[in-house]
């Protein structure tokens, strides 16, 4: 039976909208503590501490095309999809919550636990995230529906890294190192199971557009997807957004802690940075709707790059100026999130229309993948930044810093990501699926 309906039920935007809830948190918090986790409370070298945060994630870059073709073949009665979000989701929760129960001397162990949980953490997520970042294109064929359904999904992603992201610098802060990090572990688990769970309830039922598996190897369908010029396009701009996002969300708490001098305001950049997509999020629905999902993402990416530059600007003048500036950079990261996620189904979408088979996982998992390598090497490029800078790590945190690093750690934060955001729309010239170009293909396939 094919989803043909231009509308889908609230039920099903609001259901696929909380899966966000489960990568919003996982996609998150690593990011904003576990590299400081490991330099500043267990006493990790800085490029070291890098090295431990990207390379598990770069292990996904293998593991999520496999993911994606192992979930394109299941012919599971509940749908290709759903089930691995509650298989995948629940245990992965499981792993987080672990993370942080490690040991925390010698700093050789303490090091070893991170790294073989956080790999553990990130085979989990693969197999969660590709399937449900899948779904969208097999929900609906309407190019209008997809953008109002990533509309929810970056609603309750805004909501989630303003709650995670917000919530876990301040629990940290509340408890202590030692039993702070734990709980952290254990908050984030929780945000998990119900990410995964509403996920998995609100898209039941929904009949899904179908297509037979592509055939071939995976070696072959990967070919097949890399020789797409518009996706090609679409996931080279996203993955370099992704890295600059990654290094941004790595400087936060240094930035807080030794540029402002305060470590509480950790979570008043995280919510200066976040809280705006929560109301302009609709908005950007609208400017899509009325210049195309390309354009759109122009311009917000614009937005971001040039909040990121005013951060610069106003970064020795006290935390008010810079959670302005910072506001305008969730503006952009609003649009920059749901317009590339609403024109990957697009491009999916095209392609199983045109050949009647589906790749959808596969092209979902190479996103993923490249989402999730930019996102890694962000924390271990910010890394790589503080050893250049002259970090000097500690058990503490209260080591003092050379000035070196604290330029290092402001123009990282900064003026880095900005340059990587204007370079990425480079990349993006080569996108041109558009409406037309949707609905042309929807009729060939029927």
């Amino acid at each position: 039976m094919v989803q043909d309906t231009a509308v889908l039920p609230g039920r099903v935007r609001r259901g696929y909208g909380l899966g966000s809830v489960a990568t919003g948190a996982f996609g998150t918090v690593p990011g904003l503590l576990l590299l400081p986790y490991l330099t500043d409370r267990l006493g990790v070298a800085a490029g070291l501490a890098g090295l431990i945060v990207l390379l598990p994630k770069a292990w996904d870059v293998l593991l999520n095309p496999v993911a994606g073709r192992i979930s394109d073949r299941s012919t599971h009665p509940d749908g290709r999809r759903r089930p691995f979000l509650v298989r995948a989701g629940l245990t992965l929760a499981v792993l987080f919550a672990l993370l942080f129960a490690g040991p925390t001397s010698p700093p050789a162990l303490a090091a070893a636990w991170v790294a073989v949980l956080f790999l553990a953490c990130a085979s989990a997520y693969a197999f969660f995230q590709v399937p449900y970042v899948s779904i969208p294109a097999e929900l609906t064929r309407d190019y209008g529906e997809r953008t109002r359904l990533m509309t929810w999904r970056v609603a309750v992603l805004a909501l989630t890294i303003l709650v995670a992201g917000g919530l876990s610098p301040a629990l940290r802060d509340a408890l202590g190192p030692e039993w702070g990090y734990r709980a952290v572990g254990v908050f984030v688990g929780l945000l998990i199971v119900v990410g995964a769970l509403g996920a998995w309830w609100g898209t039941k039922g929904v009949p899904p557009v179908e297509h037979v598996a592509a055939g071939g190897s995976l070696a072959h369908q990967l070919r097949v997807v890399a020789g797409a010029p518009d996706f090609r396009a679409l996931l080279l701009t996203f993955a370099v957004q992704a890295l600059a996002t990654g290094i941004m969300l790595a400087g936060v708490d240094y930035m807080a802690r030794w540029v402002l001098g305060d470590p509480g305001a950790a979570t008043v950049l995280f919510v200066a940075f976040v809280g705006p997509a929560l109301v302009v999020t609709p908005v950007w629905e609208r400017v899509g709707r009325r210049t195309g999902k390309r354009p759109a993402f122009v311009v917000a990416s614009l937005c971001l790059a040039v909040g990121a530059v005013l951060v610069w600007v106003t970064h020795d003048l006290g935390l008010v100026p810079v959670a302005l500036a910072l506001a305008l950079v969730g503006v952009g990261y609003a649009g920059a999130q749901m317009f590339p996620m609403a024109m990957l189904p697009d491009a999916a979408a095209v392609d199983a229309d045109r050949t009647g088979e589906s790749r959808v996982g596969v092209y979902t998992g190479v996103w993923t993948a490249a989402e999730t390598l930019g996102l890694a090497l962000g924390s271990g490029v910010y890394g790589l930044v503080l050893m250049l800078g002259g970090y000097v790590s500690s058990t503490d945190g209260t080591a003092p810093q050379p000035d070196s690093a604290l330029t290092a750690m402001t123009l990282g934060f900064t003026l880095l990501p900005a340059l990587l955001v204007l370079g990425s729309l480079l990349l993006l010239r080569g996108y041109r699926i558009d409406e037309a170009a949707v609905v042309a293909a929807g009729e060939v396939a029927r």
